[in-house]
């Protein structure tokens, strides 16, 4: 499907039901491949090999068959003892998970997802894991159900870049953060221009690329929703092959892969909320 403009509405939709779908697949043990627009079973190029081994012994292994990020916040974010995480487009629950247990024993650990079947299956995985310092809250990261000045860390994975309104969502996470608190976050990133088709796909929206920022304008809505300290870390660039299976059963040409490779990169954005004026 390829749309000439996206609505709010309609890329929400879009983007809620793939993950609706994912989630239900974990529950039947089909599994849809990861971040991707693939339909196989195995993970795509975004969401494969992202967390160490004993990451994997603390939490469910269904966490991990429902990640669908591009990155690791959580072994990058710095947490410590007594924070509070907010976690936008928490998914199955696995870096909420990961999180409570770095700031635990007093902090605590959000998850904030739009999708329910997302949330029922993380609320089964904090179960599992016995992990108690969670709460997993249903909404949309352009409007976050939490009060100003509330949070220490903001976390996401290959979340932001679905979004319709990247400027009201990294406004919303200027505004929960206390002063000093801190912003990082994997998500998908662009090098340069993409082709038109890609930009206009629903399924590559979905597929983490077709919404994905470019790196310098990131950068620029960081600093105008008031943040300081702003950088990206490139933590993968895609090249051709890659670019060939992210754009699987997308309807589009495979030949715009030649086009994606050395334009799409996955990377570790951080910034931080300035300290109070006293």
């Amino acid at each position: 499907m390829t749309v000439d403009t996206k609505s709010g509405g309609e890329i929400r939709s879009k983007v809620r039901q793939h993950y609706g779908r994912a989630a239900l697949a974990v529950v039947d043990g089909t599994r849809r491949s990861c971040c991707g627009t693939g339909s196989s079973t195995s993970c795509d190029p975004i969401s494969d090999d992202l967390y160490e081994t004993n990451q994997r012994a603390e939490v469910p292994a269904e966490a991990f068959v429902a990640s669908f990020g591009c990155g690791n916040p959580t072994a990058l974010a710095e947490l410590r003892p007594g924070e509070v995480v907010l976690d936008l487009g928490s998914g199955g629950g696995i870096d909420v998970l990961l999180s409570a247990r770095r700031v635990a024993p007093d902090g605590k650990a959000y998850g904030l997802d739009m999708t329910d079947e997302m949330l029922a299956l993380a609320r089964e995985n904090q179960r599992r894991a016995g992990v108690g310092n969670v709460e997993f809250l249903k909404g949309d990261i352009e409007h976050i159900p939490l009060p100003d000045g509330s949070v220490d860390v903001i976390i996401s994975n290959c979340v932001i870049n679905l979004a319709a309104d990247k400027q009201r969502v990294l406004r919303e996470a200027f505004r929960v953060l206390k002063p000093g608190g801190r912003f990082a976050v994997s998500d998908i990133v662009t090098r340069g221009s993409l082709p038109l088709e890609a930009r206009r796909s629903l399924e590559l929206w979905a597929g983490c690329v077709a919404g994905a920022l470019d790196e310098h304008e990131f950068l620029a809505l960081l600093g105008e929703a008031g943040f300081g300290d702003a950088s990206i870390e490139p933590t993968r660039v895609y090249s051709e092959e890659d670019a060939r299976a992210l754009l699987a059963d997308s309807g589009l040409d495979p030949a715009l892969a030649g086009q994606l490779a050395g334009r799409v990169l996955s990377g570790f954005v951080r910034a931080r909320k300035p300290e109070a004026r006293i």
